[in-house]
């Protein structure tokens, strides 16, 4: 799950990010209303919610929000200002907002309000994502594996490998290229070594095999990776 988060005062952008990061989310950060509309206008799809200031330097809050919904996008937007007026309140969701949190807030309340959002969302994350032997639990952040008696196993995984498996699982049996993997899996200019994809594969595969999965992912040379799930590895 990938959030776009646009806020520029640098102790509450850093919280939030750590606090998503902590609870599975890949957070890309910026601080200025136009670079976000650069990254909106490059890979708005990839993102699962837009958590927006509404004052910022550049393009506003308020106009990135509106830009979004001209362009005809569901992105779900949450709005973070300390604006308490009802008229502000009025002006944000007019403006295209979904939700509005007023600061300061704690991040349990803003954890809530994401859940609340994807429920609500075109794009809803359902909180169960099954794939042969593997069940991904968004509600609790863990896997858990089920052998053929019907015995079940909590795999413990890092943030990202938790983040890998879900792209997996959500393109079972595909072949995914290295740069597909490190352009969903890693934020927006972040340095990655050219192994770094292979060395995250080698310790996911690790950890799927000693849980009893079977050849769980493929190295396809050339090519790229493929979660296998064929009748073999069920």
């Amino acid at each position: 799950m990938r959030v776009l988060l646009v806020e520029d005062e640098p102790d509450l952008g850093l919280a939030i990010k750590r606090t998503l990061n902590q609870h599975k989310y890949l957070v890309d950060w910026v601080m200025d209303g136009t670079e976000a509309w650069i990254y909106l206008e490059n890979s708005s799809a990839q993102y699962t919610v837009v958590i927006l200031d509404w004052m910022l330097p550049g393009i506003s809050g308020l106009e990135l929000c509106q830009r979004i919904r001209l362009q005809g996008s569901p992105l779900p937007v949450l709005m973070l200002t300390a604006k308490d007026r009802m008229e502000d309140k009025i002006a944000g969701l007019d403006a295209g907002a979904d939700d509005y949190l007023i600061k300061p807030f704690g991040m349990g309340e803003l954890l809530a309000r994401l859940r609340a959002l994807q429920r609500r969302s075109p794009q809803f994350q359902p909180q169960l994502l099954t794939v042969g032997n593997l069940c991904l639990d968004y509600s609790r952040s863990e896997i858990v594996s089920q052998n053929e008696t019907g015995e079940k196993q909590i795999i413990s995984l890092t943030n990202k490998e938790f983040q890998l498996l879900e792209y997996f699982m959500k393109h079972p049996n595909q072949i995914l290229t290295t740069e597909q993997i490190r352009n969903q899996l890693w934020e927006v200019n972040a340095e990655t070594g050219s192994n770094v994809v292979a060395a995250q594969i080698r310790l996911l595969r690790r950890k799927l095999t000693n849980s009893g999965c079977v050849n769980p992912i493929e190295t396809l040379h050339g090519l790229g990776y493929r979660l296998n799930f064929t009748d073999e590895s069920k």
